[in-house]
């Protein structure tokens, strides 16, 4: 039988995927999804509305793409599905909301881009709560 060192195991692309998972929505969290839905209020005064919905269901939509759906990505729940707002949240504020930042003024949200590209690619991993319920929602789809 031969063996394969942990850098290559299906182990290490887990504990990899779930590095992403928790520093990427970590830091979405805490830099932009919390100052919104903590100080909402304020935050409808400096909202960028592309798409001309209106501040308040801007914002809502942002604080959706930018706190639920990085608990979700945190526990592992629908974790694809939940990197598609994010991803589609950080293109517009680089396409449209902020054409004219450079790449340096830019760099955050292309981490971040780069960071949920690799979620959304790699997916949740076996460390996550979809691996746990997938026994319940799909019968015979888990090896033991």
């Amino acid at each position: 039988m031969v063996t394969r060192p942990l850098l290559f195991s299906r182990a290490s692309a887990d504990w990899a995927l779930l590095w992403l998972r928790l520093a990427g929505s970590a830091l979405l969290l805490r830099v932009h999804g919390l100052p919104k839905l903590l100080d909402f209020q304020h935050q409808l005064s400096l909202i960028e509305d592309p798409f001309g919905l209106g501040a308040h269901l801007t914002l809502s939509l942002a604080i959706f793409a930018e706190v639920l759906c990085p608990l979700l990505i945190i526990l592992g729940l629908l974790t694809r599905l939940a990197t598609l707002p994010v991803l589609f949240l950080l293109l517009v504020s680089l396409v449209w909301v902020h054409p004219e930042w450079s790449l340096t003024e830019g760099q955050f949200a292309w981490l971040l881009l780069i960071v949920f590209g690799a979620v959304l690619i790699g997916g949740s991993g076996s460390i996550a709560l979809d691996r746990r319920f997938a026994a319940f929602t799909h019968p015979g789809s888990l090896r033991p």
